[in-house]
């Protein structure tokens, strides 16, 4: 057979659960995974831009679920399994951010910061391990956590966001040295700034975009296709050997 370095990457007859779908990353996401052959189970809490989506991406589908109710949560991996029978990839992308001072942080808005960015990555991740991936012996699963679960977020006063994205690496790593030996990889995918609804208030501002330029070493913002290949490596068989890891792309925020 000839040498394919690319077939690795393919994702044909998996079947992939992608929360936060609805726009930004997650959009550019649901398209990355349709293109390399998955059934994308796309989930977010708007069904409408889910459904508009799913219009141009045959096979894929569009399910409303808030990844910060449990059954919620429930319903959705109950739904995949019922239709699919098994999950192969699950993309934990929701996220939610909040900006205050520290001292100034609402305990409720700290609270739901935390249910969306860690309890339901952790809930779905539970989900569909001990109902499918433990069963099979297979599975993955991809947290989209942060640059900024490794490094302070410094004058943008993100406190809940960093704790939640620096739990969310941590627990990546719990759950792949628990689980290695079961057929499960974990891994974490790490962005830097992108234009994204979360960054919009940031970019769009004078101040924010110079602030990010100034402080990324490759001097701007990351493009939305800089992140597929990470993804997909992370996503498929191309990361057999891989887990546990975190793979930063930031354009070397992180190193200076």
């Amino acid at each position: 057979m000839p040498l394919d370095p690319f077939a690795p990457f393919r994702l044909d007859n998996h079947v992939v659960i992608l929360t936060g779908a609805s726009s930004g990353l997650g959009e550019r996401f649901a398209k990355v995974l349709h293109a390399a052959g998955a059934t994308v189970v796309m989930a977010a809490r708007r069904l409408d831009r889910l459904e508009a989506l799913a219009a141009g991406l045959p096979g894929s589908e569009a399910v409303s679920c808030d990844v910060a109710d449990d059954v919620s949560r429930r319903s959705l991996v109950d739904g995949v399994l019922s239709r699919h029978g098994r999950v192969d990839v699950l993309v934990n992308n929701a996220g939610m951010v909040a900006v205050h001072l520290p001292e100034d942080e609402p305990m409720d808005e700290w609270r739901q910061v935390m249910a969306v960015n860690l309890d339901g990555a952790f809930h779905l991740s539970q989900l569909v391990a001990k109902q499918d991936m433990l069963v099979r012996r297979a599975g993955n699963i991809v947290n989209v956590a942060s640059m900024l679960g490794m490094v302070s977020s410094g004058r943008l006063q993100q406190a809940s966001y960093a704790a939640s994205k620096g739990a969310l690496i941590n627990l990546s790593r719990e759950l792949a040295c628990l689980w290695a030996r079961k057929g499960i990889r974990v891994n974490a995918l790490c962005p830097g700034y992108f234009a994204s609804e979360l960054t919009a208030d940031l970019i769009g501002g004078e101040w924010g975009e110079k602030y990010l330029v100034d402080n990324t070493p490759m001097g701007r913002i990351g493009r939305e296709d800089e992140l597929d290949g990470a993804l997909l490596f992370l996503a498929s068989s191309a990361s057999t050997f891989v887990t546990g890891s975190t793979l930063v792309v930031d354009g070397g925020w992180t190193a200076h």
